[in-house]
This record gives C-alpha cells, sequence and structure tokens, in this order.
C-alpha cells in the first residue's frame, strides 16, 4: 500500500495574493506569471505561520530544522508595546458585511469604530484601520506603534497600495471610496508611527478582536 503523502504547507510572501496554502494548486494561482514572486513549503503549519510574519529571506536557500519553533520560541519574541494602539477588522463572509476598529492595547478601550460595510473583506477593513489609525495619531500629534495582526494589511500600507481582488459593486461603493481617500492620504502624508506585526501565537488575540471567531 502506497504511503499517503505528508500534508505540506506553502508560504507566499509575494504573490497574487500573500499568505499560507495548503496545497501546491493553490499556492500555484497566486505566483504564475506574478513577477517576482517568492513562496517556500513547510511541513508544520506552525513553521509555516512562523516563517510568514517574516522576511523570506530567513527561509529561502537555508535548510529549516522545523522543530525548532516551539512555545518557548514564541514566547522569546517578547512583550508587546503597551503604550500603542491595536486595530483590527471582521468580516461576515467575503465578501460580507465588514468593519474595523481601534483600541487603547493597554486598557481596550475603543478609539474609534467604523462600519459596518456591504460586501467587504477582511484584508480591506484592516487596512482601513490602521491608516484611520495614522490618521488619528497625526491629528493629535501622537508618535504611538500601530499593531495589527494583518500582515497583508501592513504590506498595502508600506507600499501605498491595496492589492485586493475584491469588485466594485453599487453594494460597495462605499468601501472604495474609503480605500480611494486612505491611498491619497498615504500619498499626500508623512508618518513616524511605527506599524508592527501583533504575534497572536505569543500574545494571545488582538485586543481590538471582534470575538467572532
Amino acid at each position: 500500500m502506497s504511503k499517503k503523502p505528508k500534508q505540506k504547507f506553502y508560504v507566499v510572501w509575494a504573490g497574487e495574493e500573500p499568505g499560507i496554502y495548503t496545497s501546491w494548486k493553490e499556492c500555484q494561482k497566486q505566483i504564475e506569471g506574478f513577477e517576482g514572486a517568492v513562496y517556500k513549503s513547510f511541513l508544520t503549519k506552525e513553521m509555516a505561520e512562523y516563517a510568514f510574519e517574516r522576511s523570506s529571506k530567513e527561509f529561502i536557500g537555508k535548510e529549516i530544522k522545523e522543530s525548532t519553533l516551539s512555545k518557548e520560541k514564541l514566547e522569546a519574541i517578547g512583550k508587546p508595546i503597551i503604550d500603542s494602539i491595536c486595530v483590527d477588522g471582521a468580516c461576515n463572509g467575503s465578501p460580507g458585511k465588514a468593519e474595523y476598529r481601534g483600541v487603547d492595547t493597554a486598557t481596550g478601550a475603543e478609539f474609534f469604530r467604523q462600519g459596518p460595510y456591504e460586501d467587504g473583506t477582511n484584508n480591506v477593513v484592516e487596512f482601513l484601520g490602521i491608516v484611520h489609525a495614522l490618521a488619528f495619531c497625526k491629528q493629535r500629534n501622537l508618535n504611538l506603534p500601530i499593531y495589527s495582526d494583518s500582515k497583508n494589511a501592513i504590506n498595502w500600507v508600506k507600499y501605498k497600495n491595496p492589492r485586493t481582488k475584491l469588485k466594485a459593486s453599487a453594494k460597495n461603493k462605499k468601501i472604495f471610496e474609503l480605500l480611494d481617500r486612505a491611498v491619497k492620504w498615504l500619498h499626500q502624508n508623512d508618518y513616524k508611527n511605527k506599524i508592527l506585526k501583533w504575534e497572536t501565537k505569543a500574545w494571545g488575540e488582538n485586543p481590538a478582536d471582534f470575538g467572532r471567531k
């Protein structure tokens, strides 16, 4: 009897939709025809998640001992900066009703909350949440770090380009108006705030999480 092939997890750092995929077929969809695609397979979900949150340079062209990922390794990441803002988004379906909010990391007090908007996606509202937090801080002259648990949204802000596959429609007109406004803000404003990845596995849920998992 032939052995069942081991499950692999494919990390796509640069592709149509960066993320973690559980089949080569799904991975291929993200990298085929994408100039400069960066990806690698891993034997465990934990290692894939660990790698995705870091630079591909730490893993591409190197032999990785997957057993090195442990609870101790995750705990070694350190503690979050308490004097900061956490943002998170929630979406009921994909697309579906989507909203986002920003909270005080230390107390959970809500600074802002927007939505729900029709026919949005989680990545889109995560992106809008970060930009809203940047504008919130700029208006108040606050140089606070901003945490998000969405690497996609963080990269979209970094490159001032929300690479969403969401199709515009009459129902989500407001979402696309907000996206255009956010991109315009990023191009017209400088900011000193650090945008950081919330390490869920080490710290638990993002304080801005809507609690719908």
